[in-house]
């Protein structure tokens, strides 16, 4: 009997040796959760039969710390959450480990090549947060788009006179504020448009636009305030159209909604307007929830996809396909897909990976502990087989 409950003893600490050496070889893998030998004692009708590994656990509820890369599609998860790939054969797995890259098709994959998963855009750019699937980054550059909104919002000082002569541009006395706005046409170029503000009563101020120095068409817009500074006309956005010479009519509404009236300096708060010229992809962008950009030489970015996290009512309950990777079983329960930063999800740091959650310290102690099990069972056999000798030599 002593021997097979030394025997006993002797597989399962050599089990639990394999999962120590197992997590101290894997200290430096990324997204990698440590694993640990559960014993327990084996009884037959109240009778001893040793020791056996009920299971090799993983921590993977216990997260590892985040460090900084040099890789913008290097991704880490602050907080609760899995990343969902799918591999060629279409299985399902969730991990931690955020090394991505891009394929030869543009899809988003992780280093073992699965694809991973997210909400796409359709062809106008608009997210689809019902449908889940593979995430692509278009290749190739984007073409000019011209300019059909400014949103302009100002201060026009209450305390300014109205000026004495008629508008003329080219009299700074005849006006009270000028600013200018740069905007596209149809090929990219550059245009600019300029916008003189001349207060013609109290309360009531006359733009005049001009555009590359021409006056747009309606040459004017009226702008007028109540007694207590808030704009009240116009009530819909102002439109301007300008000549561009071999591109398409340049047509402009200009937004004003914000601007305000009180006895402070003139002054600029937004001067926003859409449009841009030819840009050339020169690389990706992950914001922390998880929406995916594609850049551009200039300056855009435009939406491609939003990655989604797995959360699970029982994470220990996963099933484990390697120390990264993990699938649903009946005991994880099925993953709850959802963007980052929304429910108990955490958010999606690029530039960062999570590293393993392995205590080398702690592991370096239990391989010690384990050494003097092995030993203590291997003396209890060798104990044993001396006692049996004696035996038969007395006979």
């Amino acid at each position: 009997m002593s021997f097979s409950i030394a025997t006993s003893g002797l597989n399962a600490v050599t089990k639990q040796l394999g999962a120590i050496s197992n997590n101290i070889a894997n200290g430096g893998t990324v997204g990698y959760k440590s694993m640990r030998a559960e014993f327990s004692s084996l009884y037959a009708g109240g009778q001893p039969l040793g020791v056996g590994v009920n299971s090799i656990s993983q921590s993977i509820s216990q997260t590892g710390n985040l460090v900084g890369s040099s890789r913008g599609l290097d991704l880490a998860i602050s907080g609760n959450g899995f990343f969902t790939s799918v591999d060629s054969s279409g299985k399902t797995t969730y991990s931690r480990a955020g090394y991505m890259n891009l394929d030869t098709n543009g899809f988003l994959v992780n280093n073992l090549g699965n694809r991973l998963q997210g909400y796409p855009v359709d062809a106008a750019g608009n997210l689809q947060t019902g449908v889940v699937g593979d995430l692509q980054i278009k290749s190739g550059g984007i073409p000019a788009k011209a300019t059909d909104n400014l949103d302009f919002t100002a201060n026009l000082d209450a305390n300014a006179k109205a000026p004495a002569p008629a508008f003329d541009r080219d009299e700074k006395e005849s006006y009270n504020n000028l600013y200018s706005s740069k905007v596209y046409d149809s090929l990219g170029r550059e245009h600019n448009v300029e916008q003189y503000f001349v207060k013609t009563d109290e309360g009531k101020w006359t733009v005049h636009a001009f555009v590359d120095g021409k006056e747009a068409t309606p040459a004017t817009s009226q702008l007028e305030f109540d007694v207590n500074g808030v704009l009240t006309a116009p009530l819909t956005p102002a439109a301007i159209s300008a000549d561009a010479p071999g591109a398409a009519q340049l047509n402009i509404t200009v937004n004003y909604s914000g601007t305000s009236q009180y006895g402070a300096e003139f002054n600029v708060s937004k001067n926003n307007a859409n449009g841009y010229t030819a840009g050339e992809k020169n690389g990706e962008q992950i914001d922390d929830d998880g929406r995916i950009y594609a850049t551009y030489s200039n300056g855009e970015r435009l939406l491609q996809g939003q990655l989604v996290l797995a959360s699970f009512t029982n994470m220990n309950g996963l099933t484990s396909e390697d120390g990264t990777a993990w699938s649903a079983s009946t005991v994880s329960g099925q993953a709850l897909l959802g963007a980052p930063q929304s429910g108990m999800n955490g958010s999606v740091k690029s530039y960062a990976l999570e590293e393993s959650n392995v205590d080398m310290t702690g592991e370096l102690v239990g391989l010690m502990n384990a050494q003097r099990n092995y030993q203590a069972n291997t003396k209890v056999i060798s104990t044993n087989d001396a006692m049996m000798n004696s035996l038969f030599q007395a006979l």
